[in-house]
């Protein structure tokens, strides 16, 4: 059913479009590594921050408001355009095993979410309990770097 689906996607005019396209593929791809950037940027600054590592004299209930913004801005154009990358090319993405791991990874992002809330929803009871604000950053940098390192094996994949 799902390899089905991946067909039907595949050959839609969308996903032709993008696939067949002499610059819609790319400046789709571009904008999705600088939103990666974007995002990828905040996530790193706020498990620095977690981990003790830097930024020390900033707040750490300011930093991580003040990054939420712009860590939500570059999520959603990270996941639409690489939903639009994926579009083009779910035929290989279904027989990619980077890209199942990928996808176990962002499941496992959301199970970190879940665990840690308390550490990033409030920010101010951190105090309380800096070990898990410590394991909470450093699930997170192994998370998102094994995402984008699976992401990025994924165009090596036959």
């Amino acid at each position: 059913m799902l390899l089905s689906f991946c067909n039907w996607l595949q050959d839609t005019s969308v996903g032709t479009a993008i696939r067949e396209g002499a610059l819609l593929y790319p400046v789709i791809g571009g904008i999705h590594l600088l939103a990666i950037a974007l995002f990828g940027g905040m996530i790193l600054t706020t498990d620095v921050r977690l981990l003790g590592l830097g930024l020390r004299r900033e707040s750490l209930v300011d930093l991580i408001d003040g990054l939420r913004v712009w860590k939500w801005i570059g999520g959603i154009i990270v996941a639409a355009s690489g939903l639009l990358l994926a579009w083009c090319e779910p035929l290989k993405l279904y027989r990619s095993p980077n890209f199942w791991i990928k996808m176990i990874l962002f499941a496992l992002v959301g199970v970190h979410a879940l665990v840690f809330r308390s550490v990033y929803a409030y920010p101010d009871r951190i105090e309380k309990s800096p070990a898990r604000a410590r394991l909470a950053g450093a699930l997170s940098l192994l998370l998102w770097a094994g995402i984008v390192v699976t992401g990025r094996l994924i165009a090596f994949d036959s």
